[in-house]
């Protein structure tokens, strides 16, 4: 399994009203240096199975996202993280 296979598994896991930061899902991927390739690899991904918008920043605040940061927050709002 690639390193990009098992980032978007880790990802598909992540339930509603959870999230994980880049660098922890570099971290159960086996790379823990690797976050910023873990955005690189969400960046990229549309399959809305892989609820990409469950991944942040370590500092706490939201992040990029691929469909937009705005839409990431409502998102994130909608499932209870964010309130």
């Amino acid at each position: 399994m690639t390193f990009k296979d098992q980032v978007l598994a880790i990802v598909k896991k992540i339930p509603k009203g959870k999230v994980l930061t880049y660098q922890e899902v570099a971290k159960r991927a086996g790379s823990p240096n690797a976050s910023r390739a873990v955005g690189s690899i969400l960046k990229k991904n549309f399959d809305p199975k892989i609820p990409c918008h469950r991944v942040i920043r370590s500092d706490g605040i939201a992040g990029e996202y691929n469909r937009g940061r705005s839409n990431k927050i409502k998102l994130l709002k909608k499932e209870g993280y964010i309130k």
